[in-house]
Protein backbone atom coordinates (compact mmCIF):
# COMPACT_ATOMS: atom_id res chain seq x y z
CA UNK A 1 0.00 0.00 0.00
CA UNK A 2 1.44 3.37 -1.04
CA UNK A 3 1.70 6.16 1.50
CA UNK A 4 1.17 9.62 0.01
CA UNK A 5 1.47 12.99 1.72
CA UNK A 6 -0.29 16.07 0.34
CA UNK A 7 1.08 19.47 1.37
CA UNK A 8 -1.51 22.23 1.11
CA UNK A 9 -5.21 22.09 1.93
CA UNK A 10 -6.56 24.44 -0.73
CA UNK A 11 -8.95 23.23 -3.40
CA UNK A 12 -6.39 21.20 -5.39
CA UNK A 13 -4.71 19.65 -2.35
CA UNK A 14 -7.97 18.83 -0.59
CA UNK A 15 -9.35 17.28 -3.78
CA UNK A 16 -6.20 15.19 -4.26
CA UNK A 17 -6.35 13.97 -0.67
CA UNK A 18 -10.04 13.12 -0.96
CA UNK A 19 -9.48 11.09 -4.13
CA UNK A 20 -6.54 9.26 -2.56
CA UNK A 21 -8.58 8.43 0.54
CA UNK A 22 -10.98 6.45 -1.65
CA UNK A 23 -8.16 4.39 -3.19
CA UNK A 24 -6.00 1.61 -1.81
CA UNK A 25 -3.40 3.83 -0.17
CA UNK A 26 -2.60 5.75 3.01
CA UNK A 27 -3.00 9.51 2.76
CA UNK A 28 -1.96 12.37 5.02
CA UNK A 29 -2.92 15.98 4.31
CA UNK A 30 -0.73 18.66 5.90
CA UNK A 31 -1.90 22.27 5.96
CA UNK A 32 -0.69 25.35 7.84
CA UNK A 33 -4.19 26.88 7.92
CA UNK A 34 -2.77 30.18 6.69
CA UNK A 35 -4.96 33.24 6.72
CA UNK A 36 -5.53 34.39 3.15
CA UNK A 37 -5.76 30.93 1.62
CA UNK A 38 -7.40 31.50 -1.76
CA UNK A 39 -9.93 28.69 -1.44
CA UNK A 40 -11.26 29.83 1.92
CA UNK A 41 -11.96 33.33 0.60
CA UNK A 42 -13.22 32.37 -2.84
CA UNK A 43 -16.72 32.45 -4.24
CA UNK A 44 -16.73 30.41 -7.41
CA UNK A 45 -18.73 30.69 -10.60
CA UNK A 46 -18.76 27.41 -12.51
CA UNK A 47 -19.46 28.61 -16.03
CA UNK A 48 -16.29 28.41 -18.13
CA UNK A 49 -17.84 27.78 -21.52
CA UNK A 50 -18.49 31.40 -22.49
CA UNK A 51 -15.03 32.70 -21.63
CA UNK A 52 -13.28 34.55 -24.43
CA UNK A 53 -9.88 33.32 -23.28
CA UNK A 54 -8.52 31.37 -26.25
CA UNK A 55 -5.87 29.19 -24.59
CA UNK A 56 -6.98 25.64 -25.40
CA UNK A 57 -4.94 24.05 -22.61
CA UNK A 58 -6.56 26.34 -20.04
CA UNK A 59 -10.02 25.69 -21.49
CA UNK A 60 -9.48 21.94 -21.23
CA UNK A 61 -8.88 22.28 -17.48
CA UNK A 62 -11.95 24.40 -16.78
CA UNK A 63 -14.21 22.42 -19.11
CA UNK A 64 -13.23 19.14 -17.46
CA UNK A 65 -13.44 20.81 -14.06
CA UNK A 66 -17.04 21.83 -14.64
CA UNK A 67 -17.90 18.36 -15.94
CA UNK A 68 -16.38 16.70 -12.84
CA UNK A 69 -18.43 18.66 -10.29
CA UNK A 70 -21.68 16.63 -10.39
CA UNK A 71 -19.78 13.37 -9.80
CA UNK A 72 -17.72 14.92 -7.03
CA UNK A 73 -20.76 16.30 -5.24
CA UNK A 74 -22.50 12.93 -5.45
CA UNK A 75 -19.46 11.22 -3.93
CA UNK A 76 -19.32 13.73 -1.10
CA UNK A 77 -23.02 13.34 -0.41
CA UNK A 78 -22.56 9.55 -0.32
CA UNK A 79 -19.93 10.19 2.37
CA UNK A 80 -22.45 12.23 4.35
CA UNK A 81 -21.12 15.64 3.28
CA UNK A 82 -24.25 17.50 2.22
CA UNK A 83 -23.17 21.09 2.93
CA UNK A 84 -20.70 21.33 0.05
CA UNK A 85 -21.44 24.93 -0.92
CA UNK A 86 -22.21 23.85 -4.48
CA UNK A 87 -25.51 24.61 -6.19
CA UNK A 88 -26.57 24.58 -9.83
CA UNK A 89 -28.43 27.87 -10.22
CA UNK A 90 -27.88 28.84 -13.84
CA UNK A 91 -26.00 31.96 -14.83
CA UNK A 92 -26.37 35.20 -16.77
CA UNK A 93 -23.66 36.83 -18.88
CA UNK A 94 -24.38 40.53 -19.30
CA UNK A 95 -23.80 42.67 -22.38
CA UNK A 96 -24.68 46.27 -23.15
CA UNK A 97 -24.75 45.57 -26.90
CA UNK A 98 -27.31 43.23 -28.41
CA UNK A 99 -24.92 42.18 -31.20
CA UNK A 100 -22.26 41.03 -28.72
CA UNK A 101 -24.88 39.05 -26.86
CA UNK A 102 -25.96 37.31 -30.05
CA UNK A 103 -22.36 36.46 -31.02
CA UNK A 104 -21.79 34.94 -27.58
CA UNK A 105 -24.89 32.77 -27.99
CA UNK A 106 -23.53 31.50 -31.31
CA UNK A 107 -20.17 30.62 -29.74
CA UNK A 108 -21.81 28.91 -26.79
CA UNK A 109 -24.05 26.74 -28.95
CA UNK A 110 -20.98 25.56 -30.88
CA UNK A 111 -19.55 24.18 -27.63
CA UNK A 112 -22.62 22.26 -26.49
CA UNK A 113 -21.69 19.04 -28.30
CA UNK A 114 -18.28 18.87 -26.61
CA UNK A 115 -19.61 20.13 -23.25
CA UNK A 116 -23.25 19.15 -22.75
CA UNK A 117 -22.97 20.41 -19.17
CA UNK A 118 -23.67 23.90 -20.57
CA UNK A 119 -27.35 23.03 -20.70
CA UNK A 120 -29.70 25.41 -22.50
CA UNK A 121 -28.37 28.74 -23.80
CA UNK A 122 -30.99 31.45 -24.32
CA UNK A 123 -31.09 35.19 -24.96
CA UNK A 124 -32.61 37.63 -22.48
CA UNK A 125 -33.74 41.22 -22.77
CA UNK A 126 -33.30 43.73 -19.94
CA UNK A 127 -36.65 42.98 -18.34
CA UNK A 128 -35.93 39.26 -18.27
CA UNK A 129 -32.52 39.88 -16.70
CA UNK A 130 -34.03 42.04 -13.97
CA UNK A 131 -36.75 39.50 -13.30
CA UNK A 132 -34.19 36.77 -12.72
CA UNK A 133 -31.64 38.93 -10.83
CA UNK A 134 -33.57 42.00 -9.62
CA UNK A 135 -30.58 44.09 -8.53
CA UNK A 136 -29.10 44.50 -12.02
CA UNK A 137 -29.40 47.87 -13.74
CA UNK A 138 -31.76 48.25 -16.68
CA UNK A 139 -29.34 48.64 -19.59
CA UNK A 140 -28.07 45.05 -19.89
CA UNK A 141 -28.96 42.30 -22.31
CA UNK A 142 -28.25 38.77 -21.11
CA UNK A 143 -27.22 35.27 -22.13
CA UNK A 144 -28.69 32.66 -19.80
CA UNK A 145 -26.78 29.40 -19.29
CA UNK A 146 -28.83 26.81 -17.45
CA UNK A 147 -25.84 24.61 -16.54
CA UNK A 148 -23.95 27.27 -14.58
CA UNK A 149 -23.40 26.79 -10.85
CA UNK A 150 -21.94 28.51 -7.81
CA UNK A 151 -19.68 27.20 -5.09
CA UNK A 152 -18.53 28.43 -1.68
CA UNK A 153 -14.82 27.60 -1.63
CA UNK A 154 -14.58 27.29 2.13
CA UNK A 155 -17.52 24.90 2.41
CA UNK A 156 -16.30 22.73 -0.46
CA UNK A 157 -12.80 22.52 0.99
CA UNK A 158 -14.17 21.53 4.39
CA UNK A 159 -16.38 18.88 2.80
CA UNK A 160 -13.42 17.39 0.93
CA UNK A 161 -11.30 17.24 4.07
CA UNK A 162 -14.13 15.80 6.15
CA UNK A 163 -14.75 13.18 3.47
CA UNK A 164 -11.07 12.32 3.40
CA UNK A 165 -11.04 11.77 7.15
CA UNK A 166 -14.17 9.61 7.00
CA UNK A 167 -12.38 7.44 4.45
CA UNK A 168 -9.36 6.96 6.71
CA UNK A 169 -7.20 9.91 5.71
CA UNK A 170 -5.37 12.01 8.29
CA UNK A 171 -5.16 15.81 8.61
CA UNK A 172 -2.16 17.38 10.31
CA UNK A 173 -2.00 21.12 10.99
CA UNK A 174 1.54 22.42 10.77
CA UNK A 175 4.37 23.53 8.51
CA UNK A 176 5.78 20.82 6.26
CA UNK A 177 9.36 20.57 5.03
CA UNK A 178 10.50 18.06 2.42
CA UNK A 179 12.88 15.39 3.73
CA UNK A 180 15.50 14.62 1.11
CA UNK A 181 17.88 11.74 0.43
CA UNK A 182 20.12 12.97 -2.38
CA UNK A 183 17.66 13.87 -5.18
CA UNK A 184 14.68 11.97 -3.76
CA UNK A 185 12.03 13.03 -1.29
CA UNK A 186 11.49 10.37 1.36
CA UNK A 187 8.77 12.19 3.30
CA UNK A 188 8.22 15.40 5.21
CA UNK A 189 9.10 16.94 8.54
CA UNK A 190 6.28 18.57 10.50
CA UNK A 191 7.05 20.27 13.82
CA UNK A 192 10.29 18.25 14.22
CA UNK A 193 8.52 14.95 13.44
CA UNK A 194 9.65 13.09 10.31
CA UNK A 195 6.88 11.28 8.42
CA UNK A 196 8.01 8.92 5.69
CA UNK A 197 6.09 8.59 2.42
CA UNK A 198 6.36 6.97 -1.00
CA UNK A 199 5.18 10.11 -2.79
CA UNK A 200 4.59 13.76 -1.87
CA UNK A 201 2.18 16.11 -3.63
CA UNK A 202 2.90 19.81 -3.09
CA UNK A 203 -0.22 21.94 -3.62
CA UNK A 204 0.73 24.87 -1.43
CA UNK A 205 -0.42 27.73 -3.66
CA UNK A 206 1.21 31.09 -3.00
CA UNK A 207 3.30 29.56 -0.20
CA UNK A 208 4.97 26.89 -2.37
CA UNK A 209 8.18 28.84 -3.12
CA UNK A 210 9.14 28.69 0.57
CA UNK A 211 8.93 24.88 0.58
CA UNK A 212 11.22 24.48 -2.42
CA UNK A 213 13.61 27.23 -1.36
CA UNK A 214 14.59 24.91 1.49
CA UNK A 215 15.69 22.45 -1.23
CA UNK A 216 17.62 25.20 -3.06
CA UNK A 217 15.04 25.69 -5.81
CA UNK A 218 13.70 29.13 -6.70
CA UNK A 219 10.19 29.14 -8.14
CA UNK A 220 8.62 31.80 -10.33
CA UNK A 221 5.24 31.64 -8.57
CA UNK A 222 3.59 34.93 -7.68
CA UNK A 223 0.29 35.86 -6.06
CA UNK A 224 -2.53 38.28 -6.61
CA UNK A 225 -4.49 39.66 -3.70
CA UNK A 226 -8.28 39.45 -3.95
CA UNK A 227 -10.77 41.28 -1.74
CA UNK A 228 -14.31 39.90 -1.96
CA UNK A 229 -17.31 41.64 -0.39
CA UNK A 230 -20.35 39.92 1.12
CA UNK A 231 -23.62 41.85 1.20
CA UNK A 232 -26.83 41.11 3.06
CA UNK A 233 -30.24 41.57 1.41
CA UNK A 234 -33.80 41.01 2.55
CA UNK A 235 -34.89 38.95 -0.46
CA UNK A 236 -34.46 35.17 -0.75
CA UNK A 237 -31.16 34.42 -2.46
CA UNK A 238 -31.15 30.62 -2.48
CA UNK A 239 -31.67 30.20 -6.23
CA UNK A 240 -30.46 33.48 -7.69
CA UNK A 241 -28.28 32.87 -10.77
CA UNK A 242 -24.63 33.79 -10.93
CA UNK A 243 -23.98 36.98 -12.89
CA UNK A 244 -20.96 37.73 -15.10
CA UNK A 245 -20.85 41.37 -16.22
CA UNK A 246 -18.44 42.83 -18.78
CA UNK A 247 -14.96 43.17 -17.30
CA UNK A 248 -13.44 41.31 -14.38
CA UNK A 249 -16.21 41.58 -11.77
CA UNK A 250 -18.87 39.07 -10.75
CA UNK A 251 -21.98 38.76 -8.62
CA UNK A 252 -23.32 35.60 -7.09
CA UNK A 253 -25.60 34.67 -4.25
CA UNK A 254 -25.14 32.32 -1.34
CA UNK A 255 -28.01 31.05 0.76
CA UNK A 256 -29.29 32.98 3.76
CA UNK A 257 -29.83 36.37 2.07
CA UNK A 258 -26.21 36.87 1.03
CA UNK A 259 -24.87 38.32 -2.24
CA UNK A 260 -21.14 38.09 -2.93
CA UNK A 261 -19.45 40.65 -5.17
CA UNK A 262 -15.88 40.90 -6.31
CA UNK A 263 -13.13 41.17 -6.80
CA UNK A 264 -9.89 43.11 -6.70
CA UNK A 265 -6.86 41.93 -8.68
CA UNK A 266 -3.93 43.39 -6.74
CA UNK A 267 -0.38 42.66 -7.86
CA UNK A 268 2.86 43.56 -6.12
CA UNK A 269 1.30 43.97 -2.66
CA UNK A 270 2.23 42.49 0.69
CA UNK A 271 0.64 39.30 1.96
CA UNK A 272 -0.82 41.10 4.97
CA UNK A 273 -4.48 39.95 4.91
CA UNK A 274 -5.70 43.53 5.36
CA UNK A 275 -9.06 44.69 4.08
CA UNK A 276 -8.35 48.10 2.55
CA UNK A 277 -10.56 51.11 1.95
CA UNK A 278 -9.36 51.28 -1.65
CA UNK A 279 -10.14 47.63 -2.28
CA UNK A 280 -13.66 47.82 -0.89
CA UNK A 281 -14.26 51.10 -2.74
CA UNK A 282 -13.17 49.50 -6.03
CA UNK A 283 -15.39 46.44 -5.60
CA UNK A 284 -18.45 48.37 -4.48
CA UNK A 285 -18.01 51.06 -7.11
CA UNK A 286 -17.88 48.56 -9.97
CA UNK A 287 -20.69 46.51 -8.45
CA UNK A 288 -23.11 49.43 -8.10
CA UNK A 289 -22.42 50.46 -11.69
CA UNK A 290 -23.77 47.05 -12.68
CA UNK A 291 -26.29 46.36 -9.93
CA UNK A 292 -27.56 49.66 -8.54
CA UNK A 293 -30.24 47.73 -6.67
CA UNK A 294 -27.60 46.61 -4.15
CA UNK A 295 -26.98 50.17 -2.93
CA UNK A 296 -29.00 49.58 0.23
CA UNK A 297 -27.59 46.12 0.97
CA UNK A 298 -25.87 45.56 4.31
CA UNK A 299 -22.07 45.31 4.23
CA UNK A 300 -21.51 42.03 6.10
CA UNK A 301 -17.84 41.15 5.60
CA UNK A 302 -14.88 41.28 3.25
CA UNK A 303 -12.72 38.22 2.67
CA UNK A 304 -9.11 38.32 1.51
CA UNK A 305 -7.35 35.61 -0.49
CA UNK A 306 -4.15 35.19 -2.49
CA UNK A 307 -4.45 33.59 -5.91
CA UNK A 308 -1.25 31.85 -7.08
CA UNK A 309 -0.09 32.61 -10.62
CA UNK A 310 2.63 31.37 -12.95
CA UNK A 311 4.41 33.62 -15.50
CA UNK A 312 2.10 32.63 -18.39
CA UNK A 313 -1.07 32.37 -16.23
CA UNK A 314 -1.43 28.65 -16.98
CA UNK A 315 -1.37 26.07 -14.16
CA UNK A 316 1.56 23.71 -13.86
CA UNK A 317 0.81 20.08 -12.99
CA UNK A 318 3.01 17.01 -12.81
CA UNK A 319 6.22 15.48 -11.44
CA UNK A 320 8.71 17.97 -10.06
CA UNK A 321 11.91 17.91 -12.14
CA UNK A 322 15.11 16.91 -10.31
CA UNK A 323 13.28 15.71 -7.18
CA UNK A 324 12.09 12.14 -7.41
CA UNK A 325 8.73 11.15 -5.87
CA UNK A 326 7.44 14.76 -5.69
CA UNK A 327 4.41 15.97 -7.66
CA UNK A 328 3.58 19.64 -8.00
CA UNK A 329 0.49 21.68 -8.81
CA UNK A 330 0.27 25.47 -8.77
CA UNK A 331 -0.91 28.56 -10.60
CA UNK A 332 -4.66 27.87 -10.68
CA UNK A 333 -5.35 31.61 -10.51
CA UNK A 334 -8.84 33.08 -10.62
CA UNK A 335 -10.40 29.94 -12.15
CA UNK A 336 -9.14 27.70 -9.34
CA UNK A 337 -12.54 26.73 -7.98
CA UNK A 338 -13.60 25.60 -11.45
CA UNK A 339 -10.52 23.56 -12.35
CA UNK A 340 -9.10 22.74 -8.90
CA UNK A 341 -11.13 19.63 -7.99
CA UNK A 342 -10.40 18.04 -11.37
CA UNK A 343 -6.70 18.95 -11.26
CA UNK A 344 -6.41 17.58 -7.71
CA UNK A 345 -7.94 14.27 -8.77
CA UNK A 346 -5.64 13.99 -11.78
CA UNK A 347 -2.41 14.72 -9.93
CA UNK A 348 -3.46 12.14 -7.33
CA UNK A 349 -3.76 9.64 -10.18
CA UNK A 350 -0.24 10.52 -11.32
CA UNK A 351 1.10 9.91 -7.82
CA UNK A 352 -0.59 6.49 -7.84
CA UNK A 353 0.84 5.68 -11.29
CA UNK A 354 -2.70 5.59 -12.70
CA UNK A 355 -3.64 6.90 -16.12
CA UNK A 356 -4.39 10.62 -15.98
CA UNK A 357 -6.46 12.68 -18.38
CA UNK A 358 -3.86 15.42 -17.96
CA UNK A 359 -0.65 15.42 -19.98
CA UNK A 360 2.07 16.97 -17.79
CA UNK A 361 3.84 18.10 -20.95
CA UNK A 362 0.96 20.52 -21.54
CA UNK A 363 1.40 22.07 -18.07
CA UNK A 364 5.17 21.74 -17.50
CA UNK A 365 6.41 22.30 -13.97
CA UNK A 366 9.79 23.21 -15.46
CA UNK A 367 8.27 26.54 -16.54
CA UNK A 368 8.23 27.85 -12.95
CA UNK A 369 11.70 26.72 -11.89
CA UNK A 370 13.99 29.74 -12.11
CA UNK A 371 17.23 28.29 -10.78
CA UNK A 372 18.81 25.85 -8.38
Amino acid sequence: MKKIIVIGGGIAGASAAYYLSKQYCEVILIDREDAGQATNAAAGIICPWLSQRRNKKWYFLVKEGAAYYPDLIRMLEDDGETDTGYKKTGGIVLHKEEKKRDKMIERAKQKVEDAPEIGEVTSMDASEVMKMFPYVSTEFYGVHVSGAARVDGKKLRNSLINGMKKNGGQLITGEAELVMNNDSATGVKVDHEVISADRVIVAAGAWAPHIFRQCDFELDVSFQKAQIVHLGVEEDTDMLPVVMPPGDQYLLAFDEHRVVVGTTHENGVKMDDKVTAGGVHEVLGKTLNIAAGLAHAELIETRVGYRPFTPDFLPVVGPFPDIHHVYFVNGLGSSGLTSGPFIGKEIAKMALDEHSLLNPNDYPVQNVIKER
